[in-house]
């Protein structure tokens, strides 16, 4: 048993804001800690997060992802494909996977410019703005409205509305109910006026989809699948796109000697968001449901529990990094595991790393110094997101 006092709790917002002094005791003290008060285990370092994550026959995804989920016990819907375990995952993967192949995610570049621009451009000559209202959370959400066809009218409303379903409140998690989890009503009338009216978008591409199902059978989605899938694409494309664009202006403003090297040398920048999505995390928890005993660390963690596998901590590991703590734009990373690992590798990594390296690009053109606010910017609740939802940045 565990004999470190280190305590860890996703909604604690004292460890959210600031997590690695406790990921730091969790792998030197405990690699394998249980919670006693929320009932879970959590592993730390980047070996065991890496095979918790590849090994999904002893740690499954079909009774959710996030760990209320899991405690709550509420069946999940089919069509939220991080939280299904073969072989529906295996086939509603490969619908997912059709849409986000490299040649579409590629031919995005002009487009994302493009929004880069239309938003950037108005705040050239402002002496302060607020990063996320201005840019952060429009552009992402603009790309993925795009992508799947929904009107420009209605984005936001749809945008606050997914980030609002995974919001918690201090020493709360998300409360879980099987009423909340018929999802994607919201674009019913999107998915009518599709069906008669095709087009060019994700949505489109997911109503004509042909598929052998598990028994052999071939079908198309039906209409609460297709509405699930959408609204998981939507949440998805919009929320941690703009935590990382955050944590960008966030580490560049506190280490300016790396944003200068950016600054005069933009090939770095594609490494540089490798290293931003490994020092800040924007999703740095998952969890998964024990299908079988396990031993880790001379413990037993008995089937039927819950496993927190903390990436966050797992991109800062020691073990794995030389001198992990210390942001660098020109490090040799390697693989880190912010996207996941396995099966259940991130389907939009590939997006949001064009998104990342684009939005980075188009700010250092027009921004190559700024502060942030740190009194004024405001850090967003959540046990499964961790970033800015306000960020002032101060231009000299």
């Amino acid at each position: 048993m565990q004999t470190s006092d280190v305590y860890f709790d996703p909604y604690d917002v004292q460890i959210h804001r600031d997590p690695y002094p406790t990921y730091q005791r969790l792998r030197d003290e405990a690699p394998l800690y249980y919670n006693e008060r929320h009932k879970f285990y959590a592993v730390s370092r980047y070996d065991d997060v890496e095979c918790a994550l590849a090994d999904r026959d002893t740690f499954l995804s079909g009774r959710g992802n996030v760990l209320e989920f899991i405690k709550s016990g509420v069946p999940m819907p089919p069509g939220i494909v991080a939280a299904e375990d073969p072989p529906t995952h295996t086939i509603h993967r490969s619908l997912m996977a059709r849409v986000f192949t490299p040649r579409k995610v590629a031919a995005l570049e002009p487009m994302i410019r493009g929004f880069c621009a239309e938003y950037l451009d108005p705040l050239v000559g402002a002496e302060r703005f607020d990063l996320i209202a201005e840019f952060a959370a429009l552009m992402p959400m603009r790309v993925i409205s795009m992508l799947l066809g929904i009107p420009e009218a209605d984005q936001v409303a749809i945008r606050d509305k997914s980030n609002a379903n995974m919001r918690t409140k201090a020493g709360k998690g998300i409360r879980v109910k099987q009423e909340n989890l018929v999802l994607g009503g919201e674009f019913a009338e999107y998915v009518d006026w599709r069906i008669d009216h095709p087009s060019d978008d994700i949505m489109t591409d997911l109503l004509n989809a042909d598929f052998e199902d598990h028994d052999g059978t071939r079908r198309r989605l039906t209409r609460q699948e297709l509405l699930t899938y959408i609204y998981v694409i939507a949440g998805a494309g919009n929320e941690t796109s703009a935590r990382l664009i955050g944590w960008m202006a966030k580490a560049l403003a506190d280490h300016p000697d790396q944003r200068g090297q950016l600054v005069a040398d933009r090939s770095l920048i594609p490494n540089a968001v490798e290293e931003l999505l490994r020092f800040e995390n924007p999703a740095p928890i998952a969890a998964r449901y024990v299908a079988a005993d396990v031993e880790l660390h001379g413990e037993v963690v008995p089937a039927g529990g819950a496993l927190v596998i903390l990436m966050g901590a797992a991109n800062r590991d020691e073990r794995k990094y030389l001198e992990p703590n210390r942001f660098d734009v020109k490090r040799e990373i390697g693989m880190q595991l912010t996207f996941g690992h396995g099966a259940h590798f991130c389907l939009g990594a590939a997006l949001a790393r064009l998104e990342g390296r684009i939005a980075l690009d188009e700010l250092l053109e027009r921004f190559p110094e700024w502060d942030v606010d740190v009194a004024g910017a405001r850090m967003g609740s959540s046990s499964t997101v961790r970033g800015w939802e306000c960020l002032p940045l101060v231009i000299p």
